[in-house]
């Protein structure tokens, strides 16, 4: 969902460090085949893709397993050919990123100085698989002075950004999507009062920065299978980051996830979700999750 708009929820399950059968708690859909599968088939998929969208609930502690499993598998299946993009880093800390799966600089000092969530736990294992296999992590999405920054006064603000800082986001100037996203953003905020629309354009900043990474990041390695990880909102029905995605490289071909909670978990209704992308995850609601 839509990030610092709303209080971010953290797992209380420390799911990686449980030895049981994850399986039960968590389905796959498959929206052009039409029936369930597993994640070894999306990882076959990825063959003719180049980037793969997970969109997360920040909160949902089976998908961050399933995201480290994702991940873990195109590892395996791709080898060296395999990139992580992620929301949760900004590109400024790029550096420090780098110094970590170089092995270059402690854990606590990464954590530190590239600003990790305050549930980093939940995607540490994704970076040490990266860490691993030697595989590129790429700080997609930009910094929140940056974006606090549109907030106040609107994408215009940007321009007034020094050369030296204007590297670490989306080349100027950044549009707002029309359309469905708005209406979508306009109902999340419950029809509430978006302040002349500054905080729709930092939503959209956002998306810019973070696909203007992935584009730039796939131009120069044309080999590699990307998987980008970003709260659902940003990618579901392939709008926000991934549409602006198709702008900047539209010759990429790009497949989406979308992962939630669903309270039909026992028996999805399938028909209900299958705008939201090529596969759905539903998963278990019945799991604790706190503030």
């Amino acid at each position: 969902m839509i990030k610092r708009l709303f209080i971010v929820l953290f797992i209380s399950i420390p799911l990686f460090g449980m030895a049981q059968d994850l399986s039960k708690h968590y389905k796959i859909y498959d929206v052009k085949k039409q029936k369930t599968i597993t994640v070894d088939d999306i990882v076959t998929d990825l063959a003719t893709a180049n980037v793969l969208f997970f969109g997360e609930e920040h909160n949902d502690s089976i998908g961050h397993y399933l995201e480290a499993m994702l991940f873990k598998k195109i590892a395996a299946a791709y080898p060296g050919k395999a990139a992580l993009t992620m929301e949760m880093f900004h590109t400024d800390i790029q550096p420090v990123i780098n110094e970590y799966l170089n092995g270059l600089i402690s854990e606590k000092n990464f954590i530190k100085e590239a600003r990790a969530w305050n549930n980093y736990k939940d995607y540490k294992p994704m970076i040490e698989t990266a860490k691993t296999n030697k595989l590129d992590v790429i700080g997609g999405n930009g910094a929140a002075r940056y974006s606090n920054a549109v907030t106040r006064g609107g994408l215009e603000v940007l321009n007034q950004l020094p050369e030296s800082s204007k590297q670490f986001i989306a080349p100027l100037p950044i549009d707002t999507a029309t359309g469905r996203y708005l209406e979508k953003f306009i109902e999340t905020l419950g029809g509430h009062s978006m302040g002349g629309m500054k905080v729709y354009q930092t939503q959209n900043f956002w998306d810019a920065t973070m696909s203007w990474s992935i584009a730039k990041y796939a131009k120069a390695n044309k080999d590699k299978k990307i998987f980008q990880v970003n709260g659902r909102f940003h990618s579901d029905e392939k709008l926000g980051t991934l549409a602006k995605l198709k702008k900047y490289a539209p010759k990429l071909k790009l497949l989406n996830i979308s992962s939630f909670s669903a309270e039909d978990f026992n028996n999805p209704d399938w028909k209900k979700y299958e705008n939201l992308g090529d596969y759905i995850i539903v998963t278990d609601p019945t799991l604790k999750r706190t503030f």
